[in-house]
């Protein structure tokens, strides 16, 4: 389908631009923005942003909207988290994203190496805001514990879509086990993000069900109760919205084009639900603008 204006990207290009792709290549880094064909790429790269990608550039699913290649992964890089560390000591990056690859392959689910990277990377960036963006590890809670605790900043976990699309786009994750990580993130202490696309077959009604039950199905740290129990904690703290765009022909079609002024009733109703952050937009994914996405946040201590 014909993409509308306010679907237009910035074109790559300038300085800024070539200084990061040239630090990407020396330091041997996959990123989401490149696998994922990202359309904001030009833009934060001209910013000196990236979404570096860990545990290769290989998934071990094949999830209906994803553009980065699945098959059987190659041999794991056991060395990446120092040079990741390395690559960006000495930047003065304010904020930098992580993600990667869901390696169902490893033991693990590379919870080890997402573990090292994040400590060397806090050590070696001690003024710098790390967000991660991890899978599900399958549901083990060890796993997900084992990346929580090495101390990122902000841990994300994207929905992806409501919960009726989940099958389709989501072959390999459940909708009940996302909501599952993000609420264990919440109750280790750590700020919780999620995302998710419209235009791949869902109704605005369900997106707003979709509110619903991030915030009543994070906010419970202690098992289950009453989700109108007042002595529930608090909520996933972020949730951004984009219009989901094809990559190829194989990958699920795009279902309808959402109209910006849809997009900003998203974030009045997530806001009204209880969400903290409603990051909303046509061009929206979820390591855009992410340093603005965390200082929306009113965290304890601040003023």
């Amino acid at each position: 389908k014909r993409k509308p204006d306010w679907l237009r990207a910035k074109v790559p290009g300038g300085e800024g631009y070539k200084k990061t792709k040239s630090n990407i290549a020396t330091n041997r880094l996959h990123t989401v923005c490149e696998e994922a064909a990202c359309p904001n790429l030009g833009e934060c790269w001209a910013r000196g942003v990236a979404t570096i990608m860990i545990l290769g550039d290989t998934c071990t699913r094949a999830c209906g909207f994803c553009n980065v290649k699945t098959g059987k992964p190659p041999v794991t890089d056991w060395d990446e988290p120092e040079r990741v560390a390395e690559s960006l000591r000495g930047l003065g990056l304010r904020y930098v994203v992580i993600t990667s690859v869901d390696r169902d392959d490893l033991p693990d689910g590379g919870a080890g190496i997402w573990a090292e990277t994040i400590r060397r990377v806090k050590d070696a960036c001690p003024d710098m805001k790390l967000e991660v963006l991890v899978g599900d590890f399958k549901g083990n809670q060890g796993d997900i514990d084992t990346v929580i605790d090495a101390g990122a900043d902000v841990v994300a976990h994207n929905l992806e879509t409501v919960r009726r699309c989940h099958p389709a786009v989501r072959p390999s994750a459940r909708y009940e086990r996302t909501m599952e990580v993000l609420r264990r993130i919440k109750e280790r202490g750590a700020v919780a993000k999620t995302g998710i696309m419209v235009g791949i077959g869902e109704r605005d009604d369900e997106v707003i069900e979709l509110f619903d039950d991030l915030v009543a199905m994070t906010s419970d740290h202690t098992g289950p109760r009453d989700p109108r129990d007042p002595s529930r904690g608090d909520p996933c703290d972020i949730i951004t919205i984009g219009q989901y765009l094809q990559p190829t022909r194989n990958h699920l079609p795009i279902d309808r084009w959402v109209h910006p002024d849809r997009f900003a009733q998203f974030e009045t109703m997530g806001k009204a639900a209880g969400i903290k952050v409603v990051f909303s937009g046509p061009l929206v994914r979820s390591s855009y603008l992410a340093d603005k996405q965390f200082d929306g946040l009113t965290l304890p201590g601040d003023a």
